[in-house]
């Protein structure tokens, strides 16, 4: 078993697998669905070269594996699992469990379309639909920042005690193929020390779980989950900041692209940014003042931090790709949210670009951005291709 620090040509996927080795779980519950199935079977790799000490379920579906997660969590011992589209979609009930126990499970989900009609397309519909559920969310780029922000996640969960959904972009992150730097296990056991909660499942301290309780007690509990989710942006940059320190590598919370001096900025998540920095610096190159935004962290959005960046622009073009049928855009609608009150606030865009996968080139984006400076920002995010 290699414990030394290594560059690999691994996927998204196989990165994702990587990250779950080091960070040592001892449960993990996995039901294969497309794209995510090679996160389970590079898993099962492992542990058959003897090189990962977890016990890996297989149960019958994915409501069951998060009800497999959630009690081997509140037993104290780290648990990791992944899912995607579907999947994540059958286990909608346990995921507002798991918040609700506090359960720091750390989940990778593979942004596929959800169904029907069947696809399997790259869209992020499927995660934001649970932005309710009371779980962190990140969202990557690359296989390295998948590798990256797995590790950093369950530091995260297990400071607030809440569950964190990673998210990467089906078959444009999964299954891409690039060099990514996979760290020395003792560099990992010096970030992430091994799980030991004061209070877990345990005959010899009995403790009472998921209980009756009354209003009041219901009231406070959800209290409790919004302080802690309220620290998660700060703790979440202070995470990335320690990994710098250890590995030379830092994604952040909100990236800023050629901002500076930025009369308009694009805003996006995931494996899109990577396409809108091509944009940016054409549109740089053509003299435009133009920028990107990319947010990792979408829930809890960190709205300050939000602001903070789009300060001084004047346009703020969202890209979406999602669909919330009545909505539009969740980003582009969480973002008015955010900015809404605001000293000078920019001008808001929302652009539908890449929903169920659709290739959204860099020169597209560049006329998405042409077309908006052109007309008054719409309530309503529009549909382009």
């Amino acid at each position: 078993m290699s414990t030394a620090a290594q560059t690999l040509l691994l996927t998204g996927n196989h990165a994702v697998a990587w990250a779950a080795r080091l960070a040592r779980p001892k449960v993990v519950p996995v039901y294969p669905i497309t794209p995510q199935t090679p996160v389970l079977e590079k898993l099962t790799d492992f542990q058959a070269a003897g090189e990962f000490d977890a016990e890996v379920l297989t149960p019958e579906s994915e409501h069951s594996v998060m009800s497999a997660c959630i009690p081997a969590s509140l037993a104290g011992v780290r648990v990791f699992t992944a899912t995607a589209s579907q999947g994540l979609l059958l286990m909608h009930e346990l995921l507002h469990y798991a918040s609700g126990a506090r359960a720091p499970i750390v989940m990778a989900n593979v942004n596929r379309t959800v169904a029907s009609p069947w696809a399997f397309w790259p869209d992020q519909t499927d995660s934001l639909a649970q932005r309710d559920t009371g779980w962190i969310q990140y969202y990557v780029e690359s296989p390295q920042e998948a590798l990256d922000t797995v590790l950093q996640a369950f530091r995260v969960a297990e400071q607030v005690l809440l569950p964190v959904l990673v998210n990467l972009d089906a078959f444009y992150v999964s299954h891409s193929l690039e060099p990514v730097a996979v760290p020395a296990q003792a560099t990992v056991d010096a970030y992430l020390p091994p799980y030991a909660p004061e209070h877990r499942l345990d005959t010899a301290r009995p403790e009472s779980w998921g209980n009756v309780v009354t209003q009041d007690m219901y009231y406070r509990h959800r209290q409790a989950l919004e302080e802690a989710m309220a620290r998660v942006p700060e703790l979440a940059a202070q995470a990335d900041r320690s990994w710098a320190e250890l590995t030379g590598r830092s994604h952040g919370v909100v990236e800023r692209y050629r901002c500076d001096g930025a009369s308009t900025v694009l805003v996006t998540m995931g494996s899109l940014a990577g396409t809108a920095r091509d944009a940016v610096d054409a549109m740089r190159d053509a003299g435009q003042a133009v920028g990107l935004i990319k947010l990792r962290l979408f829930r809890p959005l960190p709205a300050q931090a939000l602001r903070a960046a789009l300060a001084g622009a004047r346009d703020v073009l969202v890209l979406d790709r999602n669909h919330s049928p009545g909505a539009g855009g969740v980003l582009h609608q969480e973002l008015r949210a955010a900015l809404y009150g605001m000293a000078d606030a920019p001008r808001i865009h929302g652009c539908l670009a890449g929903v169920g996968g659709v290739n959204v080139p860099p020169q597209r984006i560049v006329g998405f951005v042409q077309q908006a400076l052109q007309r008054q920002p719409q309530t309503e995010s529009q549909w382009v291709r």
